[in-house]
């Protein structure tokens, strides 16, 4: 998709908001601040299980930032 398609398409959207009562607008923009909020958990439980997963698999390593400095200078 183009950015002119890009930006029509965006257009619209806010056209088609901008035609909505503004008791629907609100509805709207509760829902849309809900899903992303969904979406960021899901994004958070997402890197969490990966870490995880790296943990178990031993990818992962503790120690102070003085360790990580001396590891980095080897």
């Amino acid at each position: 998709m183009t950015q002119a398609e890009k930006t029509s398409v965006f257009q619209k959207a806010i056209e088609t908001v901008e035609s909505l009562s503004p008791e629907e607008q609100i509805i709207l923009i509760n829902l849309i601040q809900n899903r992303l909020k969904q979406q960021h958990r899901d994004e958070l439980l997402q890197a969490v299980a990966e870490s995880e997963k790296d943990y178990a698999q031993g990818n992962v390593r503790r120690g102070t930032v003085t360790d990580l400095m001396a590891e980095l200078e080897e």
